[in-house]
């Protein structure tokens, strides 16, 4: 394909039409495939060459049903890539908008959207809407990119709205939840986004390694802050050591060690955008040194002192009895309030 004259070329494009491999198509007109790398088809003026041996109004049939999405999908997605590179180009040169060329090819990614999802004539088989999830998935990257989520809403609302939700192939349903879960969490919908990321580990590829990580690092956080926390078979497995720490200080209710590991690891955190996230663990790690302070004592009527001494052991210095009693209130709903003598009720459940 790299040394193929243009003839040769634009005879294989004919062939792909004629008979109708709309994924063939696709490659051929794909900026990843290796016929852009070949210079004898980089012509000044191919208009002519195209006219001769193809048919014309082709750009009509392109814009037809099923057969032309493979090729959306490709034109959509070197949109994507294209933009992003642009982008970077831009920024290197101190030059544009930070976000603007992403911007520009998430419109016009919304343009084929609207497309495919007001596609009510055709017959469900031979619908644009099969197109709808590959380019919502499309713009879930560019607006995660430039941290514009609240765009993602109405798209979650068609494609949950649709009857083919659960027909799209299992590689687009995977992204799809990949990055709704993500959302869920960074809204502070913990069940919602367990439900999702966890759909989309359960069923990447098991030779996918690379992505299974990438769904873990968000999936782990908030099974954390759900209270499961994971192996250490399962940390080295994926290469996600940096949580090992994070796990065992929550566990132990070490609040000196998760301090720690957030700051030992804290650039990658932040690189991933959890980081504000596994500080909410600090609550649940409150909660598992309070209850040792508990256990140790083993009485149902706590002093707060003890709670004070325990959160000093772990080097939390700037703290008194008020805050001592809001840290149970947030970490210990069976905690009832404290009496006069500084006591704290912890009543057990039936």
């Amino acid at each position: 394909m790299a040394h193929i004259t243009i003839n040769q070329y634009l005879q294989q494009v004919q062939e792909a039409i004629d008979n109708k491999e709309g994924g063939f198509f696709a490659e051929l007109l794909s900026f990843k495939h290796p016929h852009v790398a070949n210079p004898r088809l980089q012509l000044p003026n191919p208009e002519d060459k195209c006219q001769q041996m193809l048919e014309p109004n082709y750009d009509e049939i392109v814009a037809a049903h099923l057969r032309a999405l493979p090729l959306m999908f490709s034109v959509t997605l070197d949109l994507r890539i294209l933009a992003n590179n642009a982008e970077k180009q831009l920024q290197k040169k101190g030059k544009g908008k930070v976000g603007d060329m992403l911007e520009k090819a998430a419109e016009q990614l919304m343009s084929c959207f609207r497309v495919c999802a007001s596609d009510n004539r055709a017959s469900i088989e031979n619908s644009k809407k099969w197109g709808m999830l590959f380019l919502v998935n499309q713009l879930f990257k560019i607006y995660f990119k430039i941290n514009k989520l609240h765009l993602c809403k109405p798209l979650i609302r068609a494609i949950d709205s649709s009857n083919l939700k659960d027909e799209y192939s299992m590689a687009q349903r995977v992204t799809y939840k990949y990055y709704v879960g993500r959302k869920a969490m960074f809204d502070s919908d913990f069940k919602l986004a367990e439900e999702y990321l966890s759909f989309s580990f359960q069923n990447s590829h098991p030779a996918c390694q690379r992505n299974k990580r990438l769904i873990l690092i968000y999936l782990l956080p908030v099974k954390m802050l759900l209270g499961h926390m994971p192996t250490n078979e399962l940390l080295r497995k994926y290469d996600l050591l940096q949580f090992g720490d994070v796990t065992k200080a929550v566990s132990e209710g070490n609040l000196w060690l998760l301090n720690e590991a957030l700051t030992k690891h804290e650039t990658f955190f932040i690189r991933c955008g959890i980081f504000l996230i596994l500080e909410k663990l600090k609550i649940i790690t409150y909660r598992n040194l309070f209850k040792k302070v508990y256990l140790l004592l083993k009485t149902h009527q706590l002093p707060l002192d003890a709670f004070l001494v325990a959160l000093k052991m772990m080097h939390v210095e700037e703290v008194d009895i008020d805050e001592v009693h809001y840290i149970l209130e947030q970490g210990s709903p069976n905690a009832g309030p404290p009496d006069r003598t500084s006591k704290i009720q912890i009543w057990q459940r039936g």
